[in-house]
């Protein structure tokens, strides 16, 4: 039996619209008018638009469901805001637990002076304590957690990180990027069931919000987290993955191409499955501007200090040729704008075949902008970032300076060069709902009832220059992010696989600053209804 989408617009992510689907099979087989369609199939059952939008199934270019699905289940700050929240939630969380560790996370630096608590607001815990920053470049302890760890002042910093300190000298609470392993890896460890639940956890809910694909943006061992690519490979042998994802296998900054041999191995053992592969790696090479690990050109103003490369460039490059050469895509973190160069500087000679891409991008000096379509290379959009917030008024902007500031989310800039978009949300570092990233792409303003909604200049557009149209957005997180990750949907057309979203309002008739009041109503995965509000 043959269904007709029809009542509304649909979005087809090729540069147009039209009016209705025909579906069969969890096939699309024809895109036009309703008429057309009627005639091809007189028999037919029939979704009713209601006004609202189709359009194709969201591909989340960079993600993390499996560490959203455990810290969900364990102590969540990632909804509140403020010191006596994140308090008040952590002692609740304990009082109605026995567990040896109190382990979570998702608090937000902008809470706090400087962006660091103190060890000493959990010392009211009878319990170690390790709850890991929204961003994931850091982590909050408290005293037991460092005694049980043998952290004290005369503790060296590890190569990758930084041990936040107090005035003489003893560790005050905060770990950064590779100094979280000093704590993290001595909470306890997920059981198999724990991680299996977490990402059937995250999958229903990235289906309510029109997600049907993704990509994880780290699959191994990293900041305390478990590999997940067991879990993967599990759920899509047994049918309990229905989205399609690709795994991005981490590199391990402390070893070299060494690796590149297991890593090789580990894609082979996701080789037949139908909606799992694991041909992406994914290369973390700075931090992030908040703690002055992101990698800059200029010293960072008031603090000094360029922030970390974490792999040498000149080694940088010869991993990349060889992973490129070995057929692997490369997925890069690059926040600062000397990592971006220095990502770019590394696809140099690769081949545009394997489908490279950088991810956030938050700054980019100018001169390398032309250079991503120049190589081939894929900007990975995280648009939610791209506004006037707490962390970026006062833990940003203050530290950039004027110039290196207006640098920041070039979006406009890198369309009107040539660059190719991908786009996702960085889960759980901040919301999942593709709606509100691109309303923020659009607007560069926060959307209503963000948690950022009601910050002085949270209205204010940040680098207004910078928006990028409605239907551009769209197709970065639909078409862009879809041929990132190879996958045959992403696009309504004929022949492509009916992976589809219902929208309870068409975003293109709204004034643009209520874009983000559009709601998922129905998600489809090879037709099937994978979700109905």
């Amino acid at each position: 039996m043959h269904t007709l989408f029809r009542g509304g617009r649909v979005f087809t992510a090729t540069g147009s619209f039209a009016e209705a689907v025909l579906v069969r099979d969890g096939v699309i087989v024809a895109v036009g008018s309703e008429s057309d369609l009627v005639r091809q199939a007189p028999a037919h059952e029939t979704v009713d638009l209601e006004g609202g939008l189709l359009m194709p199934g969201v591909t989340d270019a960079h993600i993390h469901p499996v560490q959203a699905g455990l810290e969900h289940a364990k102590c969540d700050l990632s909804e509140i805001y403020g010191l006596d929240e994140y308090l008040a939630a952590i002692r609740t969380y304990a009082d109605g637990c026995d567990k040896e560790w109190i382990d979570g996370g998702g608090w937000d630096m902008s809470a706090f002076p400087g962006g660091l608590p103190h060890r000493s607001r959990l010392d009211f815990l009878d319990r170690p304590a390790y709850l890991i920053q929204r961003d994931h470049h850091a982590a909050w302890v408290n005293t037991r957690a460092l005694e049980r760890a043998g952290i004290t002042r005369d503790t060296p910093d590890p190569a990758d990180g930084r041990i936040e300190r107090d005035a003489d000298g003893s560790p005050s609470g905060v770990l950064h990027e590779g100094a979280m392993d000093l704590v993290g890896l001595l909470t306890p460890r997920p059981t198999t069931d724990d991680m299996d639940t977490a990402l059937v956890t995250a999958q229903r809910h990235l289906f309510s919000l029109g997600i049907t694909g993704w990509q994880d943006a780290i699959v191994g061992s990293y900041a305390g987290s478990d590999d997940q690519l067991p879990t993967y490979i599990s759920a899509a042998g047994a049918g309990r993955l229905k989205a399609r994802v690709v795994g991005a296998l981490w590199w391990d900054r402390t070893r070299g191409a060494d690796q590149i041999a297991s890593l090789i191995e580990r894609r082979a053992m996701a080789e037949g499955l139908d909606r799992f592969s694991a041909g992406s790696v994914k290369i973390m090479q700075d931090g992030i501007t908040e703690n002055f690990t992101a990698a800059v050109l200029e010293p960072y103003c008031l603090c000094g200090g360029t922030g970390l490369s974490y792999i040498d460039p000149c080694k940088l490059r010869e991993y990349v040729a060889e992973l490129d050469a070995n057929g692997f895509q490369v997925h890069f973190h690059a926040i600062g704008e000397r990592a971006v160069r220095e990502a770019l500087d590394s696809f140099e000679g690769t081949s545009p075949d394997n489908r490279h891409h950088i991810a956030h991008l938050q700054i980019i000096e100018p001169s390398d902008v032309r250079r991503f379509a120049a190589l081939g290379v894929t900007a990975n959009l995280q648009p939610l970032w791209a506004t006037h917030h707490a962390q970026m008024d006062e833990l940003t902007l203050p530290y950039l300076g004027e110039e290196r500031s207006a640098w920041q989310y070039p979006f406009a800039d890198l369309e009107r060069s040539g660059a190719r978009f991908c786009a996702g949300s960085d889960w759980p570092v901040s919301n999942a709902d593709p709606i509100q990233g691109m309303h923020v792409a659009v607007n560069r303003t926060e959307p209503g009832g963000s948690v950022h909604a009601g910050y002085p200049t949270a209205g204010t557009p940040f680098l207004p220059g910078q928006r990028l149209s409605l239907a551009t957005a769209m197709t970065a997180y639909t078409a862009g992010s879809a041929w990132i990750n190879r996958s045959p949907a992403g696009v309504i057309e004929q022949g492509r696989p009916a992976d589809l979203v219902v929208l309870d309002r068409d975003p293109f008739g709204l004034p643009e600053a209520e874009i983000w009041t559009a709601k998922v109503r129905l998600t489809f995965v090879d037709g099937e209804a994978v979700y109905q509000r």
